[in-house]
């Protein structure tokens, strides 16, 4: 699936709160997002903006899973729940979330 810089950026933001979810991004979630960063070839200043976002998570009010075109909805909630499961355990809030996040995109 092609999605273009704007897209790309907000997919990027979504995989950044769901690495927050428990209040802390672990090294593995770390990893992960920075090899989907690369993989979505995202340049220098993207890059800049996925890297502040794991030190410091998105504003609330720019994740909004509505907003989510419906074409790029089941890739968002892949993404998402590879970033739950990268340190290799989903606690409660992340399940809460993946939940939340599952049915805001059936809207």
């Amino acid at each position: 699936m092609k999605l273009s810089p704007a897209e790309r950026l907000n997919l990027m933001r979504f995989v950044c709160s769901f690495a927050w979810t428990d209040l802390k991004v672990a090294a593995a979630e770390r990893d992960l997002v920075m090899r989907i960063a690369g993989r979505l070839g995202l340049d220098d200043g993207e890059v800049a903006e996925v890297k502040a976002w794991l030190q410091v998570p998105p504003n609330v009010e720019d994740v909004d899973p509505t907003a989510i075109p419906l074409a790029h909805r089941q890739l968002f909630l892949q993404v998402a729940e590879l970033v739950a499961k990268a340190d290799g355990r989903v606690v409660p809030a992340e399940k809460d979330s993946l939940r939340l996040f599952r049915d805001l995109l059936k809207a």
